[in-house]
């Protein structure tokens, strides 16, 4: 069910087009007095649904037919999940971007590789600013996240008050950063919010999640403990862990290297923000050889198994300056995202296999996430008293559990929303209104295609089942010049296949010189093709039971 929004244009509307069927890909869009906010833009990872891709987009058009009424895009912090698809859309929705000194940073940064960083203009903003865009009086509340100043934003107008949690836990001793403003969150509930639109993470975790400075004491015994070389990886824009890595490989007397662009960009950011500035000059891993195995301590990478980042290339031996060798250790200190296991277990097993240990989340203290607990959710909705909870940033698991947990802690409105979900938030009642088309583009080199494209279906296509060329050369009468010309890659094998494809060769050439040498003159080219397709189907459906991909190639003698 759509709606015209003309008629709501004094409503407060609420549409996530993005991280409310999955974890990440987070954009938010809010709707009054006919103008658009938009809260973050961020991108997430693609699954083997799609072969060849490493990212993934919300499909914008929704927002892009009206882009003249989107008075801004406010960035919560800096991860990618919120803000890593600003370089893709960030021209076409030309719209002012409002994000603090860090997240403005590090935004710079990642525009820089795209030649964006003077065609954008990035409004920085102190943590805790207050602003208005339009309609809409927004109000930075700092929460505890694992980038450092991650904004809530307490958005008010004169139809109701929404207060955007963006990601956030509540950290008791944070190694960057402040504690979780709670007096404010207090106030902003005794102020009256209409709705909460809150973080859905961890709704299945009992308890909290957990605390980054406690996190510290057990990556310094780790790594002290460890023999010989040792490789961290997590998130890059995991800035807290970063800084919790490159202290605990000081205090156990080894050299910090850092490997993967995204590293290095990282501490740039922050440094450039006015954070790790106590730490020692990094060692460049071309020069890795000059110390002992025993002194370094790389932090890389591709923590989610990400083929062309840094630990993947050690685990396929293609690193141009890391080689690991029995011995070393490799601590994977973050959380297996869903989808991405498959890749990591496969890393897994390929250093295990040469000797090298592998430390996770599964067997040792080496993770705490960012994203609240039940307990972390129970004490914001104490805080804040929301009318009403609209959750978010999750699958459709995680988004129904946390309906049922916030029904059952006593609030009574509760809303389950999807991307594309039309919400009408009001003191009185926030409910759901409509629906609206959403979608995926998938980042497919230098180019944006949607989810669906041919191109996938034929990638998944030659993944599974290989792909068929066959060419046919005809002279000027219309019989085959030649015996026609095969090739089966990843479908059929030359040589333990090759009484089959002497089957096929054969059954082909006699359907043109016997079973259609008569007709073969008068054939269009297509039906000529779809004759071919047709004989090479059934055999290999009958020899195989698949389906490959088959390319015909028809030529024509002219002499």
């Amino acid at each position: 069910m759509s709606i015209n929004f003309a008629q709501y244009k004094d409503r407060l509307l609420f549409i996530p087009l993005g991280g409310s069927n999955e974890i990440g890909i987070n954009v938010n869009l809010y709707h009054y007095e006919g103008k658009w906010l938009m809260v973050d833009l961020g991108s997430g990872f693609a699954d083997d649904h799609l072969p060849g891709v490493d990212m993934v987009v919300a499909d914008m058009d929704f927002i892009l037919e009206r882009k003249k009424d989107l008075v801004g895009l406010v960035l919560t912090h800096a991860h990618e999940d919120h803000l890593g698809a600003v370089q893709y859309f960030g021209k076409q929705l030309n719209c002012p971007i409002y994000a603090t000194n860090f997240t403005a940073n590090f935004l710079k940064l990642r525009l820089e590789e795209h030649g964006l960083n003077k065609q954008l203009k990035i409004n920085e903003v102190k943590p805790g600013s207050q602003f208005d865009l339009g309609p809409f009086a927004i109000e930075m509340v700092g929460i505890t996240h694992s980038a450092p100043e991650m904004q809530g934003l307490m958005i008010r107008t004169k139809a109701g008050n929404v207060l955007h949690t963006g990601d956030w836990k509540f950290d008791p001793s944070p190694v960057i950063g402040p504690v979780s403003d709670e007096a404010l969150l207090k106030k902003c509930g005794d102020e009256g919010v209409a709705a909460l639109v809150c973080d859905s993470t961890n709704v299945f975790n009992k308890g909290t999640s957990g605390s980054e400075g406690e996190l510290r004491r057990s990556l310094i015994d780790l790594i002290a403990g460890c023999p010989k070389l040792v490789v961290a990886t997590t998130f890059a824009s995991n800035l807290a862990r970063l800084d919790n890595l490159i202290h605990a490989g000081h205090l156990a007397g080894r050299k910090i290297v850092l490997s993967g662009r995204s590293m290095h960009r990282m501490v740039r950011a922050a440094q450039d923000s006015g954070y790790l500035k106590d730490v020692d000059s990094f060692i460049d891993e071309r020069d890795i050889g000059r110390f002992k195995r025993e002194e370094i301590l790389v932090i890389a990478t591709g923590c989610q198994g990400e083929p062309l980042a840094a630990v993947a290339k050690m685990a396929g031996g293609t690193h141009n300056n890391i080689k690991l060798a029995k011995g070393d250790t490799v601590i994977f200190s973050s959380k297996i995202i869903p989808g991405n296991d498959k890749k990591i277990f496969r890393m897994f097993n390929i250093f295990v296999k040469a000797g090298i240990e592998v430390i996770t989340e599964r067997d040792h203290f080496v993770h705490v996430s960012g994203h609240p607990s039940l307990d972390e959710l129970k004490a914001m909705y104490d805080l804040v008293r929301p009318t009403a909870i609209i959750p978010v940033h999750g699958e459709p698991v995680h988004i129904h559990e946390h309906t049922k947990y916030a029904k059952a802690c006593g609030i009574k409105q509760a809303v389950e929303v999807e991307n594309g979900s039309i919400v009408e938030i009001n003191e009185l009642e926030t409910k759901l209104i409509g629906k609206i088309e959403t979608g995926y583009l998938a980042v497919d080199g230098n180019y944006l295609l949607p989810a669906e494209s041919n191109i996938f279906k034929v990638r998944r296509r030659l993944r599974e089942a290989g792909i068929i060329i066959a060419t046919f050369v005809f002279d000027r009468k219309g019989r085959l010049a030649t015996r026609p010309a095969l090739d089966f890659p990843g479908c059929l094998d030359n040589q333990e296949d090759q009484h089959l494809i002497a089957d096929i060769s054969s059954s082909l050439y006699e359907l043109f010189t016997q079973d259609l040498a008569a007709k073969i003159i008068k054939m269009k080219s297509d039906e000529i093709e779809m004759a071919i397709r047709s004989l090479i189907r059934r055999i290999i459906r009958a020899e195989l039971g698949k389906n490959p991909q088959i390319i015909i190639n028809i030529q024509y003698l002219t002499a």
